[in-house]
């Protein structure tokens, strides 16, 4: 109760001097007199501790994450993306000239719709892996990715979760590709093919294949949300990404 008083009191005799004085004195000017408090831009600013360092690149790295593998998973997340969609196999790109220049379209669109569904399968079980990855991560990584290069935290998630990505994905596409008919369009298209005349026999592992290939598109989504929290303010959501990245636009300027 004296606490308020004391408080009311030094407002009032603050106002009255400001007022004799013929200023004009804002009430947050006041109460940051008074209180010594700043609002949250003293907290978003400063030095973070190693700490707040861990803390705000996992937070960053759960949103990029997570938005990454959820644009993908969802039809059409790997077919409707320039950037990942997936096409035929080098080795069966000359396949592909070769049956559509004989009007056989409809079997190579078949092949590359069933190949991109079976990617955007695989993409629904890629978030627990990543966010796995992120809890494991030590206050050394989390300060290296905040002050290494652009794209250091995709490189991180390269090397510490590409083997278990091929692990947890190789299934979930071999059975997509044969609920989809990917399997058998591909085989129908490589068949097709393999009996023309003196041609080299094409054969791929459309598994291991489509499997590398959502891995691949999975990290150019995660490198595209480093580099917006990296470079766009407007993506630094809380008061503790704000403070580390900001700290991390310091050290680098």
């Amino acid at each position: 109760m004296k606490k308020i008083n004391v408080v009311s009191a030094a407002l009032v005799l603050i106002l009255l001097t400001s007022l004799n004085a013929g200023a004009q004195i804002k009430l947050s000017d006041i109460f940051k007199k008074v209180t010594g408090k700043q609002g949250t831009t003293t907290a978003a600013t400063g030095t973070p501790s190693t700490f707040e360092i861990g803390q705000g690149i996992k937070e960053a790295l759960q949103i990029g994450v997570s938005a990454g593998a959820d644009r993908l998973s969802v039809k059409d997340g790997f077919l409707g993306n320039l950037a990942v969609k997936i096409l035929m196999p080098p080795e069966a790109q000359k396949i592909e000239r070769t049956l559509r220049s004989i009007g056989l379209n409809k079997l190579c669109d078949n092949v590359i719709v069933s190949l991109n569904r079976a990617a955007e399968d695989a993409a629904t079980e890629a978030k627990p892996v990543f966010i796995s990855a992120i809890k494991q991560m030590t206050l050394t990584d989390a300060t290296n990715i905040l002050l290494g290069s652009k794209d250091a935290a995709t490189e991180y998630f390269k090397r510490v979760t590409t083997t278990q990505l091929m692990q947890k994905f190789s299934p979930i596409v071999a059975t997509s590709l044969n609920k989809v008919n990917a399997t058998k369009y591909y085989s129908d298209l490589t068949t097709q093919y393999n009996r023309l005349p003196l041609v080299k026999p094409v054969n791929t592992n459309l598994t291991e294949y489509v499997t590398q290939k959502a891995i691949d598109g999975l990290f150019v989504e995660i490198a595209k949300e480093e580099l917006k929290i990296r470079g766009n303010l407007s993506s630094r959501s809380t008061t503790l990404l704000q403070k580390v990245f900001g700290y991390a636009d310091r050290k680098k300027n």
